[in-house]
């Protein structure tokens, strides 16, 4: 897995300078831009065009909050590929009623209880939004020993944040 972050001259933060990102990006686009190399060798070429691939995937990686942390996560190891991840019970608890409440949305349309199933998913998102930004911030003044402990509460946020999106999107198909 390349290292955006390195490749970038950056540290490894779930919060980097946004600036400094996109004026990398700019700044690696002119140096790394195939039409430079066009005379060079099949093979100069070849990797010219890999470095601009490179430097597109870190941009848009680094420039997205989600996907930002899906990479750090995987990065890291912390996140397994297919890997089926147990969110606590109670959460889950909680999910089933939401579920709930959508599948009686679908089979009684109700614009009132909609709006309301929405502002409550709304406020739970932004719950765990705000935590998640709190954990990142802490995360990065952590010193390497303790940064192990905050990815694994960072993970717990992460798995929440994406069965809540996956709610989202249900309740904006039946808006």
């Amino acid at each position: 897995m390349t290292d955006y972050f390195a490749f970038y001259g950056l540290p490894l933060s779930f919060n980097p300078d946004m600036a400094v990102v996109k004026q990398q990006f700019y700044a690696l686009s002119k140096k790394y831009h195939p039409d430079f190399y066009i005379n060079e060798s099949q093979e100069k070429q070849a990797e010219v065009l890999e470095l601009s691939t490179v430097n597109n995937n870190a941009y848009q990686v680094l420039s997205d909050p989600q996907k930002r942390l899906h990479y750090i996560l995987e990065f890291k190891g912390i996140l397994k590929e297919g890997e089926n991840y147990a969110l606590p019970q109670s959460f889950l608890m909680e999910m089933m009623e939401v579920n709930e409440a959508l599948m009686d949305l679908q089979f009684e349309p109700d614009a009132a209880r909609l709006a309301a199933l929405k502002a409550e998913v709304a406020t739970i998102e932004q719950a765990i939004s705000a935590e998640i930004l709190k954990q990142t911030v802490l995360f990065d003044n952590l010193n390497a020993a303790a940064q192990d402990d905050s990815l694994l509460v960072i993970k717990e946020l992460y798995y929440r944040n994406k069965y809540l999106i996956r709610i989202r999107e249900s309740i904006d198909k039946l808006s």
